[in-house]
């Protein structure tokens, strides 16, 4: 039986995440470029909207999500360790760095693609496409596509208000992850696990390959590109957590990080969310935004929308 196929993108955020997963996890895959025929033929007929990465398992079901992915490919094919600890505070760790990760860097990693890497992004999205045509039309066509993420800015709540506060809270993650990466090798310990594969999504498909953020990267925090690099190559599946269920204290500050800028967002959507919910019909489709909230990153206050 052949083994998985992973369609996505070196581009991509979440197709980042995934392959770090597989990598780690060792399974029989191959990796195939998003190009337009494979979203006509493969993701659009089967997910309904064009998105990566998606998953075909060896039997041909298709799994969309990264979530998705790593649940089913944990419980297929039951190897040890699992990528979420089995100790309660350690998993529910694993999952707030996820949630950090996927719901959150996404500002900083938003903002510096579109903001400091725009032309190079474009022609990233077109060689992804249409990788036969010359490089101008490429440029034209990753332009026509890279727009609709370009524009995602605002909603993501990254503007001239907020960008400097973007920046500078991202460089104190940085610092923060690097004190971190002295002590311990991966975000919970001695081996990578899915809060991991989870932050190597933006800190390497947007932050460390894409040009300018990455140079910032390698010269400001060189340990976070090492991790980076690291975790590319393909964690190994080995290695101790810390015993009793513990925690690093090196973590401590970007938790206090998350809770300080995260949280509060989050806290604001779900009431709106309710409201939502209160006067749904049973069965009508959750829209992408609930309305508006207010973030508050550095001291400096923005709109963003309450995204679902």
């Amino acid at each position: 039986m052949p083994g998985y196929t992973l369609y996505g993108a070196e581009v991509s955020y979440f197709t980042g995440k995934a392959r770090a997963y597989l990598d780690w996890r060792g399974v029989d895959y191959v990796e195939e470029l998003a190009t337009q025929q494979v979203y006509r033929d493969i993701i659009l007929p089967s997910v309904g909207w064009p998105v990566i990465p998606v998953m075909k398992t060896p039997s041909g079901e298709i799994v969309q999500d990264t979530a998705d992915i790593i649940a089913h490919v944990e419980a297929a094919e039951g190897l040890s360790p699992p990528a979420i600890p089995d100790t309660p505070v350690q998993a529910f760790v694993a999952q707030l760095l996820q949630l950090y990760a996927d719901e959150w860097l996404v500002l900083p990693a938003m903002h510096y693609r579109w903001n400091y890497n725009e032309d190079w992004a474009y022609q990233e999205f077109g060689a992804i496409s249409a990788p036969d045509r010359p490089a101008p039309e490429q440029y034209d066509i990753g332009k026509r596509n890279g727009e609709r993420f370009k524009g995602a800015l605002p909603p993501l709540g990254v503007s001239p208000t907020t960008a400097p506060a973007i920046e500078r809270s991202y460089e104190v993650f940085l610092r923060e992850f690097s004190t971190h990466l002295e002590v311990h090798p991966y975000a919970l310990g001695g081996r990578a696990t899915l809060a991991d594969f989870a932050l190597y999504g933006p800190l390497y498909a947007h932050l460390y390959r894409d040009p300018t953020s990455g140079d910032l990267m390698k010269r400001y925090a060189p340990k976070v590109a090492d991790w980076v690099e690291r975790v590319q190559a393909g964690s190994p599946a080995e290695g101790e957590l810390l015993p009793n269920d513990e925690i690093p204290l090196t973590l401590v500050p970007i938790l206090a990080r998350q809770m300080r800028e995260q949280f509060p967002a989050l806290h604001q959507t779900a009431e709106l969310f309710g409201a939502w919910a209160e006067t749904a019909s049973p069965g009508t489709h959750v829209p992408r935004a609930v309305g508006q909230i207010e973030i508050d990153i550095e001291d400096t206050q923005g709109p963003a929308a309450a995204r679902t």
